[in-house]
């Protein structure tokens, strides 16, 4: 018996592992879906799921036929010109799509391990390994509609459900592990507040992704010369997305403040002074793109901060359900926690 059990412990070691360094490469994988946006990297490859009709793109014009902009230039309306930073930059973001993919599906397998113990580790797997799956198609359709928008935004907030999915079952497998203590007092308002500020803080993403857009309008219109004049060129989303930024801001500082009151758990503390840390630098970076001309460099790490923001939120907000950390039995969920 004791030998079953230290087996199902390996197996259960293996499947928190590998659901840890899955959610690490997604969060890479966003980070390299900014970089792209950043560098203007999205139409690197005009084709999919081939890159200039190759497995491994070229590295020099050279490599191509000569014929290659009529080949391709109609699809992008006679734009293309072969750059071989972007064109490997996008190649990069595609790997990294797959790698995440394989890794998804190897949580998925894994997760079988606690199909008797808690189905909704396997499920919460399934629905990450489902969603990576549209989304891979979804990017498809990102380079299809020659990047419009609307794919590109839906392309990022199925990427925060993988996200949301992978921390659920990380979450919930260790948990035994969290050590939580009891509540000093009921956490269920500050919990609703969070999930409202979670809720403001997608539509903080999505409208940023929308700023983003215009800024691309801008960038065309001006060229690269005048850099420090795009943001004066830009709508009144741009404004709306900087001020709703310290009103978030503060939001967070009273989530912070009420869970100090409220809550004697260690971790749920800790993971909210994070919180606070990554909102301020989010603003940080904005600051920088609004005053420093927009460099391209802030502008993956203000999206992958973003998400990073989330993430923390959505799993404080589970840490505060003790109902979705166990797998039922009550008495067992009054232990966990309990000081």
């Amino acid at each position: 018996m004791t030998s079953s059990n230290s087996l199902i412990n390996k197996k259960e070691q293996r499947f928190q592992s590998l659901a840890f360094l899955t959610v690490i490469v997604i969060y890479l994988l966003i980070l390299a879906g900014g970089i792209v946006r950043g560098t203007g990297s999205g139409m690197g490859c005009p084709d999919w799921p081939k890159c200039f009709g190759q497995w491994i793109p070229p590295t020099e014009i050279s490599q191509l036929p000569a014929n290659y902009q009529e080949i391709y230039g109609a699809k992008l309306k006679g734009e293309i010109e072969f750059n071989a930073v972007k064109t490997w930059i996008e190649y990069i973001n595609r790997l990294l799509g797959v790698l995440s993919g394989f890794l998804v599906f190897a949580t998925l397998i894994t997760s079988f391990t606690y199909l008797r113990k808690d189905k909704a580790i396997v499920v919460g797997s399934l629905v990450a390994f489902l969603m990576i799956g549209v989304n891979g198609w979804l990017g498809s359709r990102v380079v299809a509609t020659e990047l419009a928008q609307y794919m590109i935004t839906l392309h990022l907030l199925l990427a925060i459900v993988v996200v949301f999915a992978l921390l659920f079952v990380l979450i919930r497998a260790n948990v035994s592990k969290l050590q939580q203590q009891r509540n000093a007092r009921n956490t269920e308002g500050v919990k609703v507040l969070l999930i409202v500020v979670m809720i403001l803080t997608l539509g903080q993403i999505i409208l940023g992704a929308q700023v983003r857009d215009a800024l691309d309008s801008v960038v065309k219109q001006l060229g690269y010369a005048q850099r420090s004049e795009w943001v004066e060129e830009l709508d009144w989303r741009f404004y709306i997305h900087r001020s709703f930024s310290l009103v978030l801001f503060g939001l967070h500082v009273l989530v912070l403040y009420r869970l100090k009151k409220q809550s004697t758990s260690i971790i749920i503390r800790r993971l909210t002074n994070y919180l606070i840390a990554l909102v301020v630098a989010e603003i940080g970076t904005g600051i920088i793109m609004a005053y420093l001309g927009v460099p391209a460099a802030a502008q993956p790490v203000h999206l992958l901060l973003a998400i990073l923001i989330v993430g923390l939120q959505f799993s404080v907000s589970i840490l505060l359900t003790p109902k979705l950390l166990t797998a039922g039995d009550r008495h067992q969920m009054s232990q966990l926690v309990q000081a």
